[in-house]
């Protein structure tokens, strides 16, 4: 009897530690795997499509700069290249226009700015070399008399005293600085204006530019007398 009741307690133990071991099995085959911590993620960077550049488009080129800039650089070499380059330019564009002899007096004007240019650089040299002279002439006349009282050096000047030695000798040498400062005036002008000139020669102007002026009437209501309309001119620009 004792016999028995321990078989079947020992197959009682035997029975809970199987179905114990297949609980363990099923609960481990059923459990879903943690991919996020076992598998580790790759950062794909996605590059972003490069920039084209588009070598069919030409760029604009602004050919009034252009012409600007080299009439410059060569009035600054030369003064009156820049004046010549911009004769030449314009006769290029009037024979574009098929106007091979036409705008005698634009040519004229043009080309004439390079004599007065050159007049105006020999009347300073010849202001220049007379105040220089006059100049010479009394500094010397000065320091002979600064040296010997109550003497005169050159015979021409005894009408002068020490007093009007002193101060013709001041106007000369003002005049010598005035004449070299217009010397640097001219070479200014001289190049602003064959910039001028170069960037007008592209400047466009046909028929559909056009000014008018006609009389009109504003109103003024703040107006004595009791008049509420004043006279004016209505300017009208069609481009």
């Amino acid at each position: 009897m004792l016999k028995f009741k321990g078989l079947i307690s020992f197959s009682l133990f035997v029975l809970c530690f199987v179905h114990l071991a297949s609980a363990q099995v099923k609960d481990t085959l059923l459990k879903p795997i943690d991919t996020i911590k076992t598998t580790p993620i790759r950062v794909v960077r996605i590059d972003s499509p490069k920039k084209t550049i588009d070598t069919t488009k030409a760029k604009y080129v602004n050919p009034g700069k252009v012409a600007a800039r080299k009439a410059v650089l060569k009035s600054l070499i030369i003064p009156g290249w820049g004046q010549l380059y911009n004769n030449q330019l314009l006769n290029e564009k009037l024979n574009a226009k098929g106007e091979k002899t036409g705008h005698f007096w634009q040519k004229t004007y043009t080309l004439s700015k390079v004599g007065i240019i050159y007049a105006g650089f020999t009347l300073l040299t010849l202001s220049y070399i007379d105040n220089d002279k006059g100049y010479k002439t009394f500094l010397k006349e000065a320091q002979f008399r600064a040296l010997n009282k109550g003497q005169t050096e050159n015979k021409s000047l005894d009408r002068y005293d020490d007093t009007n030695v002193l101060n013709n000798l001041a106007i000369f040498k003002r005049n010598r600085q005035i004449v070299i400062f217009s010397y640097f005036a001219v070479y200014a002008v001289n190049v602003v204006d064959a910039y001028v000139a170069a960037r007008l020669n592209y400047f466009n102007i046909d028929d559909s530019l056009s000014m008018k002026i006609t009389p009109s009437l504003m109103s003024n209501p703040n107006s004595m007398y009791g008049f509420n309309a004043t006279p004016a001119l209505k300017v009208s620009l069609r481009f």
